[in-house]
């Protein structure tokens, strides 16, 4: 294909999906940090986030934005949720009109309560949007090992046409046109993951574990739909795949940081010990202020939130959860 691929983020799941994307199309992926760029372009690798994993040696790298962006055909958003608006301010003088966006991020801006694909549409207005996600986990796809995704647009032609950017003989790649429903399954599912992982490092077992997901994915479904997506979604690649690979896997951060938790760390040690993002600690607290404005009860997210941000330990957490109200399976609770 002789579309120009801009990816924006030098970070784990940035760099795997250029690296991919740069089987299929000229890619060349923005990374702040020089050494980030040096290392792609002179070893092929990043192991700054992906350590001892060869990249595609068709994949290019730059330190500036303007010369990523400015003769792309498609841009990729691999940019962490809280730092994305800045960056697109900064990318705006460079991006010629109508090029696509697509969404990499799982997370929900703080203070704006807004879904990244709404923050590149206020800034980027007449520009197609749209987002990338499933259950996919960078180090194994890097590894060889076969995954699939789902883009999302509005107008499925174009999800068509990027169908084919993304898709290799790794990454299987579905289309589907509920944007706001796959972003949103995808960054309520961290918080869920923190959940499950707080049972793991609290010495809970499978049966705790298989409750927290699937009334994690109830919750999801429910906030999501109340926020306009479609219930299909959440039992897709975008909902029950992402929520049950970041719940379960090692290599999912989320989980970790759930995990630490559970073992009695503090959230702030967690953190500052970590090179990459996990969303979930940021979006928590959103997501229970969504909750609280759509009127949708998500008790498992609001536990997490008390843990992170209102320093309630783990303990008080799952009591919290265990006393709560139930009733049918429908039911809010």
């Amino acid at each position: 294909m002789n579309l120009n691929i801009a990816v924006l983020g030098g970070g784990s799941w940035g760099t795997t999906v250029a690296s991919l994307v740069a089987t299929n199309c000229p890619t060349t992926l923005w990374a702040r940090d020089n050494s980030t760029v040096r290392d792609i372009n002179k070893h092929h690798r990043n192991d700054k986030y992906l350590k001892g994993l060869h990249l595609n040696q068709n994949l290019k790298a730059n330190h500036s934005l303007e010369k990523t962006l400015r003769e792309a055909d498609v841009v990729v958003m691999g940019i962490p949720s809280q730092h994305c608006r800045s960056v697109l301010e900064e990318a705006k003088p460079y991006v010629r009109p109508w090029v696509p966006f697509v969404s990499l991020t799982k997370g929900i801006e703080q203070g704006t309560q807004m879904r990244i694909t709404q923050i590149i549409e206020s800034i980027f207005p007449q520009h197609p949007v749209g987002v990338l996600t499933g259950p996919n986990l960078a180090k194994e796809i890097l590894q060889g090992q076969a995954a699939a995704a789902v883009i999302a647009m509005a107008d499925s032609n174009i999800a068509e046409a990027l169908q084919q950017v993304f898709r290799t003989g790794l990454l299987r790649v579905y289309t589907n046109n509920d944007v706001v429903g796959c972003e949103l399954a995808g960054a309520l599912k961290n918080v869920i993951a923190i959940a499950a992982g707080m049972g793991d490092g609290a010495g809970a077992g499978d049966n705790t574990r298989a409750a927290i997901i699937t009334r994690g994915l109830a919750e999801l479904s429910r906030l999501g739909i109340a926020m306009g997506g479609q219930p299909g979604t959440f039992a897709g690649l975008a909902g029950m795949g992402d929520l049950i690979a970041t719940c379960i896997s090692p290599l999912s951060r989320n989980r970790y940081v759930g995990e630490q938790l559970g073992k009695g760390r503090t959230i702030h040690d967690i953190i500052a010990e970590m090179s990459m993002v996990a969303e979930g600690v940021k979006t928590c607290g959103v997501v229970v202020q969504l909750a609280d404005t759509y009127g949708v009860e998500m008790p498992i997210s609001q536990e997490v939130n008390k843990v992170i941000n209102e320093a309630a330990t783990v303990k008080q957490a799952f009591r919290g959860l265990l006393s709560a109200k139930t009733g049918t399976e429908a039911d809010p609770g």
